[in-house]
């Protein structure tokens, strides 16, 4: 029991400090001492109590203090470890939309309003739903860590602008027939045929090495991407493994891609007698003008030219901008309206779920639309 200054029992935990203020000791849940410090025993009596009963229902913090940058650093040394460099590059892009704003703030204050306010000041939805999933995630293991009671990111509204998700663009035959024909002098040439004829993506097949060509029994083995990661150091490359097991697989190579794979491979060739290729990367399959390893910004920036060129010249088609997964959408619906079943497609183009395959990749033209509403009024 604790006493007064003058001897008085004061109860369990309770003593009286020199000055003549009390204090509070007990060991909470978390296996520390906490004390509280009041200038009367009633005041100290009513701490303790609350204190205690905050222990007892687990609604008490281990660490009051933490600022939501802090925890984030703890969060991605931790959590995410083992993520691979491009995925921790993404988590930070995303949390550095927040940080300015909240980063600064003890994760015990944070609050709802305090988040949406946040929130609205984003760019768009896509962003915003995006840097939630973050922050949920990260006050998800904050909670489970006791530094903080509940998740307040969890009823954060992400959608403010209101905008319907636009549908993928698909290259019609004659955009494809132009695009092959202005590019048929260029290292895109090749790259567009792997990628309107397999569906694969774009860091796959610039991660391409000769050993995941079968040239005998016409499969290419995919089993690794290639991944630009400048934040490392300058001109920083890595293979990385598909991020699911659906990821590998091998997808049958038709007689237009093994010609321009085979017509690559002697291009390498050439190319190798000049320019040593960079250490680590020797067996690509594309590589830029001085065998160096490319990537996705160096792919996208050529397609931009590309376009450019084709409209300049007035063909009588306008082509609009197509980025790298243009292609993949293309493929993958080009194979459904030629009645490729969606398994076997799903199993093509490396995805865990046939959900995935057909909501994301699977597009009807408007071509497809008509003569199918056609054929069925015809019925009647």
């Amino acid at each position: 029991m604790g006493k007064s200054l003058k001897g008085k029992e004061l109860g369990k935990g309770i003593t009286q400090r020199k000055d003549g203020s009390y204090q509070a000791r007990f060991t909470n849940r978390f296996g520390k001492r906490q004390t509280i410090y009041a200038k009367t025993v009633t005041e100290i009596t009513r701490k303790m109590r609350e204190e205690q009963f905050k222990d007892e229902k687990q609604i008490n913090l281990v660490d009051n203090g933490m600022t939501l940058d802090e925890w984030f650093d703890i969060w991605m040394d931790t959590c995410k470890k083992n993520c691979r460099n491009s995925s921790r590059r993404v988590y930070k892009t995303a949390y550095n939309r927040l940080s300015e704003s909240l980063g600064w703030r003890k994760l015990s204050t944070l609050n709802l309003l305090t988040l949406q306010k946040t929130f609205n000041d984003l760019p768009s939805d896509a962003s915003r739903k995006y840097s939630k999933a973050i922050l949920v995630d990260m006050l998800n293991k904050a909670q489970e860590s006791d530094l903080i009671v509940k998740n307040v990111a969890l009823k954060v509204n992400t959608v403010i602008d209101n905008t319907q998700k636009e549908e993928k663009r698909i290259l019609t035959q004659d955009e494809i027939d132009l695009l092959l024909k202005e590019s048929y002098n260029s290292y895109l040439y090749p790259i567009l045929v792997v990628a309107l004829n397999t569906g694969m993506r774009i860091g796959e097949i610039i991660g391409l090495t000769w050993d995941c060509i079968d040239f005998e029994n016409n499969f290419i083995s995919v089993r690794k991407t290639l991944c630009y990661l400048p934040e490392l150091m300058e001109n920083h490359y890595e293979f990385h493994l598909p991020k699911t097991k659906a990821g590998n697989r091998d997808i049958p190579m038709g007689i237009k891609v093994k010609e321009v794979l085979e017509q690559q491979k002697k291009v390498q060739e050439e190319k190798g007698k000049s320019f040593p290729p960079k250490e680590g990367f020797e067996k690509l399959v594309f590589t830029g003008r001085r065998n160096n390893p490319i990537n996705t910004p160096n792919i996208s920036e050529s397609f931009e030219r590309l376009v450019r060129k084709i409209n300049k010249k007035n063909q009588g088609i306008i082509l609009y901008s197509i980025t790298p997964h243009t292609l993949r959408h293309t493929f993958a619906s080009n194979c459904i309206a030629k009645g490729m079943r969606p398994k076997t497609l799903q199993k093509i183009l490396g995805h865990s779920s046939l959900k995935m395959t057909m909501d994301l990749y699977c597009h009807v033209s408007d071509d497809t639309i008509k003569q199918e509403m056609s054929a069925v009024i015809e019925m009647v």
